[in-house]
This record gives structure tokens, C-alpha cells and sequence, in this order.
């Protein structure tokens, strides 16, 4: 059996190579969240190991692709789209994050977004828990308002045209729709109190939903709340935008 050439050696290496590196890294930030949900590492570790599992990826995108062209020189069609294929799938690890960093560039430095700045909900059942949180209860008061309303001037009070009773039901309702775990619904003092989970690390911020009366209508105001982290990366608005989405539309 004829032995393959050097060039051909080569891109193989630098195929299989590149193609490895990249699945390893898909691997490790897999297992990233997991693993500090399951204790295995702390929060800062599996950050961490996100966060080189991008830079490994890439790398590995690099050294298939050199790979991939030996071998398309050599007109190894098979591993070269190997090749391609290894640099398509890193690229499912380095786009999001590099969107993460573009986010976490132009959204503001803070965890806590309320529709009413001057006034927020507060916490009540959840206050016990709040507390024993690095973030804790309390707002962060004109400093956070003012950043709040330069980044986030969309996030309004939402007036609704029927009684607290019905608006209450109505905003319960949106609550669960959007898949939180329902704390505490006070009907009697207008607050819907929430914990909403992220998927990967499994995060978890706080909702206070207020209902009161406004003329012959409701107000609703809607406060979001990390336990943990400076920025939330824009999620806590996010959320409201999408809460608010589902409020008008049932």
C-alpha cells in the first residue's frame, strides 16, 4: 500500500488535530454550568472554564482550517470538510460569546431594573432570601435610576384600562406564562412575588410585580433583581420587556 506524503501527513495531523481540540472544547463549556450547579468547582471556575474553552475552540478552528487547506492542495476533499466542519462548530462556542462581550460592553453595569425608579416594589416574601444574597434587597437608589433611564428609557409602567381585581389576575396569569416560580400572590396587597432560573448556570433573579389603582385603571410596575454579579448583562430588562410582551397580550 502506497504511503501517504508528507503534505498529506500533515494535514491529517493538523485536521485531527485542530478537529479534537474544538469537540473538547464544546466538552468542557458543556460542562462548565453543570458542574458548578453540581459543586463540583465554584462559580469563579466555571467561569473560567468557559471562558478558555472559547479561546481553545478558536484555536482549534485555526489549526483545522491550516489542515483544511494542505489538505484541499493536496485534494483530500474528505478531510478537508472535516476540516471546515471542526471550524463551523467552534464557531456555535465563539459566536455567542463574542456577542456576550458585545453585550456586556453597551449594556450598564447593573442587576436591578425596575419600571419605577423613584418608587420600586419591594420585596417581601422573598426578603428572607434576598438578604442572604450578595446583591441583598435594597435599591441602589439615584445612581442605579439614573443609569437605568439613560440605557433603559423603554422600561414603563404599564396601564391597563379594568379594576386592581381583574389587573392582578390578568398579571398572575403572565407570570406563570412566562415559566417563573411563583413565590408569593398577595391579591390582597397587589404583589406577585417571583424567581425566574437561567438555563446555564442556573442563575437565579427575583421578580416583584405591583398592581394598584390609577383612576379607573391599574398601574402595573415590574422589578427584576440578580442575587448575584455587578451587571446582568441586560437580562433583568430583557425580562421585563418580555414580561410586560406577555401582560398586554392576554
Amino acid at each position: 500500500m502506497r504511503k501517504h506524503s508528507r503534505p498529506v501527513r500533515i494535514a491529517n495531523a493538523l485536521v485531527w488535530t485542530g478537529s479534537s481540540v474544538v469537540v473538547a472544547s464544546i466538552v468542557a463549556a458543556l460542562v462548565s454550568g453543570p458542574g458548578y450547579q453540581a459543586g463540583l468547582w465554584d462559580l469563579s471556575a466555571g467561569f473560567t472554564i468557559l471562558r478558555w474553552s472559547v479561546y481553545a475552540a478558536a484555536s482549534g478552528a485555526i489549526i483545522a482550517l491550516a489542515g483544511c487547506g494542505v489538505a484541499g492542495i493536496q485534494r483530500r476533499f474528505i478531510t478537508s470538510s472535516v476540516g471546515l466542519a471542526a471550524a463551523l462548530l467552534a464557531l456555535t462556542l465563539i459566536m455567542p460569546s463574542r456577542d456576550l462581550e458585545k453585550t456586556a460592553a453597551q449594556v450598564p453595569h447593573i442587576h436591578d431594573i425596575t419600571t419605577d425608579t423613584d418608587n420600586p416594589p419591594q420585596f417581601v416574601a422573598l426578603l428572607p432570601v434576598r438578604k442572604t444574597t450578595p446583591n441583598g434587597p435594597e435599591y441602589g437608589g439615584e445612581a442605579i435610576a439614573r443609569e437605568q433611564r439613560a440605557s433603559y428609557p423603554d422600561i414603563q409602567p404599564v396601564i391597563l384600562d379594568e379594576p386592581p381585581a381583574r389587573a392582578f389576575e390578568r398579571a398572575l396569569k403572565a407570570a406563570r406564562t412566562m415559566g417563573w416560580d411563583i413565590v408569593d400572590a398577595a391579591q390582597s396587597d397587589g404583589r406577585i412575588e417571583a424567581t425566574a432560573t437561567t438555563r446555564w448556570f442556573r442563575f437565579k433573579d427575583d421578580i416583584v410585580i405591583r398592581i394598584a389603582a390609577q383612576g379607573s385603571g391599574s398601574r402595573i410596575d415590574v422589578r427584576s433583581k440578580s442575587r448575584l454579579g455587578r451587571s446582568d448583562l441586560g437580562a433583568n430588562a430583557k425580562r421585563i420587556r418580555a414580561y410586560v410582551r406577555t401582560l398586554l397580550s392576554t
